[in-house]
């Protein structure tokens, strides 16, 4: 009978043993530049001290990231064999950012869905190799375990539907994909790390957007149609890091989404709440606690970085203004991306709204009170910006 350190032993994160699974799933061993083994051991360590984890949610936890370094292996070995990837042509016109939770998911799909534009989706983000059994042009094994996947999640947490719009086939944040090179928020987002999330915050994640280049690259070459399409990116982390996006894209529109506060604060932390469940047992205001910190950090850190890009870069969207008049708002964008308005334009985009309105998903219910947190609270931290954006 294994004893009660064995147990403990077995849901202990091992940078080793992580790396020869995923060996020894793709049968490969070149992992390229090896620059995310810093993170990963950063991560590893945080997350053995603090992510108290279940056995399922290590388990969980462990084929995420063998999934992701599977991933690299099978894009680094295609690479050498079709070294012309490395020439293919991307536009990324927008990046996306703002506190989570101000509708930047549906302004995002909306985007993308105009003739010309593209994103990654979430099946993509979550295998951005092909798996075998893939077959040009039909992906259909990285869809299957897209689907398992997402189907998973609802079975241990149904709420999530209600509070994110989840669809493998639909755009999805580029964060999925920096992620499983242990950087970008998702990492924090999916096991509660905190010394790993302050760590980042100073660490140069230059390289992964240069890795996350090369992976737009390799989807657009494993679907030609894409090219001359331009991309739309969107992710929270580029709030927190914006000027890491600005200047790894630095053609790109940066789209700010706005919403108050007083809703997004809490409505984020019940999303955290959630996406903890699937992993670990944290309680709800030690979640309250340490993202009500996390994002006013965050908000700093971007009003920083935008006073020393310039405004010239940016583009504001009101929640508000997008609920009213969804249509204007995204041929704002569109407009300032160099994409003409016409008859065509607006029938992709009322299609668009037509299959994915608010009302066809269950309301997401949260409140202050759950998470420990506190109206007065938010008004002081988010004072500046409530005032600059919200009104």
């Amino acid at each position: 009978m294994a004893s009660i350190a064995d147990s403990i032993e077995s849901t202990r994160f091992d940078r080793d043993a992580l790396l020869a699974q995923a060996r020894e799933r793709t049968g490969l061993d070149d992992f390229g530049d090896t620059w995310f083994l810093e993170p990963m051991d950063r991560f590893i360590e945080a997350a053995n001290r603090e992510g108290q984890l279940t056995s399922g949610g290590f388990a969980g936890q462990t084929e995420v990231i063998v999934r992701g370094l599977a991933n690299r292996l099978r894009m680094i070995e295609d690479i050498k064999r079709h070294p012309e990837i490395l020439d293919e042509e991307v536009q990324v016109a927008g990046v996306i950012l703002g506190l989570p939770r101000t509708g930047s998911t549906i302004f995002h799909r909306l985007l993308t869905s105009a003739p010309g534009m593209t994103g990654m989706r979430w099946f993509e983000g979550q295998n951005y190799a092909p798996l075998p059994g893939d077959e040009p042009g039909n992906p259909k094994e990285r869809r299957a375990y897209a689907r398992a996947m997402m189907d998973g999640w609802l079975n241990l947490v149904p709420e999530l539907n209600s509070i994110h719009p989840l669809d493998t086939e639909a755009p999805d944040e580029e964060l999925l994909i920096l992620g499983q090179m242990f950087v970008s928020t998702m990492v924090e987002a999916m096991t509660f790390v905190p010394s790993f999330a302050g760590w980042l915050d100073g660490y140069d994640q230059s390289k992964g957007h240069e890795d996350l280049k090369t992976i737009l690259k390799y989807l657009q070459w494993q679907e030609p149609s894409r090219r001359g399409a331009k991309w739309i990116l969107k992710s929270p982390s580029n709030l927190a890091y914006t000027e890491l996006a600005a200047n790894a894209f630095p053609d790109a529109l940066l789209i700010m989404t706005h919403r108050d506060p007083l809703q997004t604060v809490p409505s984020y932390v019940s999303m955290e709440a959630a996406l903890y469940k699937l992993v670990s047992n944290i309680d709800d205001r030690a979640v309250g606690d340490f993202w009500f910190r996390r994002l006013v950090k965050w908000m700093r850190m971007f009003e920083e970085a935008r006073a020393h890009i310039g405004e010239d870069r940016f583009i504001d969207i009101d929640y508000r203004a997008v609920g009213r008049e969804p249509l204007a708002q995204a041929e704002r964008v569109l407009s300032r991306m160099g994409i003409a308005t016409d008859a065509g334009l607006q029938e992709a985009l009322t299609e668009f709204l037509a299959g994915n309105k608010r009302e066809q998903r269950p309301m997401h219910d949260y409140s202050l009170e759950r998470f420990g947190l506190d109206e007065d609270a938010i008004r002081r931290e988010f004072a500046d910006y409530r005032q600059r954006y919200i009104g």
